[in-house]
């Protein structure tokens, strides 16, 4: 940098402060002067991947002032193209000057602070053409693609470097959608499953023919509401890859999609997909009566088999409970699990309210399950039941809780194979609740800690008034010493009244003292184990106290042994002034 002032190291000197603001004005006022004189372009083309130093890029850099056509530099060192550029593109092809006024400021504003100057406009072979005219609307047009380029480039790094806040608005934003597309799809199911019963009962009523236009609406109707669901699921397990991406950090909806998800994927969409079809169509069904033993065979609707695996879509019932949950949409119980390493599943869900409210879990299963198996035994059996007595609805809640309750009087018997799977799975589920009833009976029959504390001073405090008694009437032994040794006639019966209350009272307190074990044994709860911890701290400190005495007193010993030392050390030569001074 030293070739515009001098050509040796020797000419340089430090300048004061006034000498370095002339300096710089003189700097200034030579590029605008050197700005403004008319030259040929030819004259000042310079070679781009020369090493030798440009004066005009030196004074320019030296100032680092707006001059209205370029900005500060961030780089100094890496502007020499830029400034070479901008110099050759400020004459025209008879050599005058350009006006500053063309260059776009809110261009030359906007590539200040989206890029460094050396990346922006320029082609190196922009002075072999030394012909070419550059105007204003050339400038405009230059200006306005590098902003574009520039805010497609800002665009793609925002995306790519995407913020946690941004991403934890979007993932809420999508637990709410999932939770609604939830509630939309249970809401479709249960209106199909509603509107299916109302056809199977008008047309096993007679009340209206299958063929009829109205059946025909019913069916379009859940046709159309069978539709809607599967929409709704799809849309649901799309808001699931979503969050799942959002989560892993994943560019690529194919990477959530394992084998597992799909298969599950698919399969809901087949428990979904299962309605009756409109139209009559009908197919040839044989059962063997279980009392008569005759084998009956009738015209029964395919609907009946379509119609029945509907109520597999009481599952949304499960997933809405879970996304409505509180455990599941609260903040803080979330990331104490995750912390924790605790999945919030549907399974946990049912477990907390399980925990929380039992019975009411119990009761309306119960009722649910006794409800819909009962209209299905009634739906299996309405074709070959010819006495009515499994096709009314009473008779079949009657089967069903005696299926239930593992009874099994035998005066109701399922005649189809459809029926009796239906029982099959209704006792199983009855054997389930029974478990579960006697494990809730029994929770609720349990004493609390509060209540085991209580009982177990009551007891304590009886058990040892009663060793206490026990060992008073141990020490009546003197009565039996009376009776031998303190009277002039001996009386034996007394005497062995007396032993044998002594070896009651021996065994007695036997038997108290053992008692009173158990109970300490039984008492072993969170709090006694507190109170051990505690009595555990105090001994620790209490041994800690007496080591840091011992310590004390070892020093102390050190130190006095010392002194010994030092005095010991120095008893020759008190003998010897001592010896001396004789």
């Amino acid at each position: 940098r030293s070739a515009p002032f001098g050509n040796s190291r020797e000419e340089l000197h430090i300048p004061t402060k006034k000498q370095d603001q002339q300096l710089k004005k003189e700097h200034l006022s030579s590029s605008l002067t050197a700005l403004s004189t008319p030259r040929s372009p030819e004259k000042h083309t310079w070679d781009y991947g020369s090493s030798k130093p440009n004066p005009f890029a030196e004074i320019a850099m030296k100032s680092a002032k707006h001059n209205g056509v370029v900005s500060a530099f961030p780089k100094l060192g890496a502007s020499t193209r830029s400034l070479n550029r901008l110099e050759h593109n400020f004459y025209d092809e008879d050599g005058e000057c350009i006006p500053l006024t063309q260059v776009s400021p809110q261009a030359t504003h906007t590539e200040s602070y989206l890029a460094p100057p050396d990346l922006v406009g320029g082609h190196k072979n922009d002075s072999d053409h030394p012909g070419k005219k550059v105007d204003g609307s050339d400038t405009a047009q230059v200006d306005s693609s590098s902003m574009q380029m520039d805010k497609k480039s800002l665009g793609a790094n925002n995306n790519k470097t995407m913020n946690i806040g941004y991403r934890l608005g979007y993932r809420r934003t999508l637990f709410e959608r999932r939770k609604r597309l939830s509630d939309y799809a249970l809401i479709f199911g249960m209106f199909g499953i509603i509107v299916m019963v109302i056809e199977t009962e008008l047309s096993s009523g007679n009340i209206a023919d299958l063929a009829t236009y109205f059946s025909l609406a019913l069916k379009c109707l859940i046709s159309l509401s069978t539709a809607l669901l599967l929409g709704l699921v799809v849309a649901y397990h799309a808001r699931e890859i979503q969050l799942f991406m959002i989560d892993n950090g994943a560019e690529d909806w194919r990477i959530a999609m394992d084998w597992e998800r799909v298969m599950f994927i698919t399969l809901e969409l087949t428990i979904c997909s299962i309605h009756p079809i409109p139209g009559l169509y009908t197919f040839e069904w044989s059962a063997r009566h279980a009392f008569s033993g005759v084998t009956t065979t009738t015209t029964a609707d395919v609907d009946i088999l379509l119609s029945i695996p509907m109520f597999l879509r009481l599952y949304l019932i499960a997933r809405v409970m879970l996304l409505h949950s509180r455990l599941f949409t609260d903040a803080s119980s979330r990331s104490i699990g995750a912390l924790n390493k605790i999945n919030f599943n549907t399974r946990f869900v049912m477990k907390t309210l399980m925990t929380i409210c039992p019975g009411t879990v119990l009761l309306v299963f119960s009722i649910s399950l006794w409800i819909i198996a009962a209209w299905t035994i009634r739906a299996c059996e309405r074709y070959h039941d010819t006495e009515n007595v499994n096709s009314n609805f009473l008779s079949s809640m009657w089967l069903i809780s005696i299926t239930f309750l593992s009874i099994g009087y035998g005066d109701l018997v399922p005649n189809t194979f459809c029926g009796r799977t239906v029982c099959l799975l209704t006792g199983i589920m009855g054997a389930g609740c029974t478990a579960l009833v006697v494990a809730v009976v029994a929770r609720k029959l349990e004493l609390t800690k509060a209540e085991k504390h209580v009982h177990n001073f009551m007891m304590d405090t009886q058990l040892s008034k009663r060793v206490k008694n026990a060992a008073a009437n141990v020490l009546r032994t003197w009565l039996i010493y009376k009776s031998t040794k303190l009277t002039d006639k001996l009386d034996s019966t007394k005497v062995r009244r007396h032993q044998r209350k002594f070896l009651h009272a021996i065994y007695q307190l036997r038997n108290f003292k053992m008692e009173q074990r158990k109970l300490n044994d039984q008492a072993n709860t969170l709090i006694d184990f507190a109170k051990m911890q505690i009595r555990v701290s105090d001994m620790l400190s209490e041994i800690t106290t007496r080591h840091e005495t011992v310590e004390d007193r070892v020093c102390q010993i050190g130190t006095r042994l010392e002194n010994l030392e030092q005095q010991v050390s120095k008893l020759p030569e008190l003998l010897a002034e001592v010896v001396q001074t004789q």
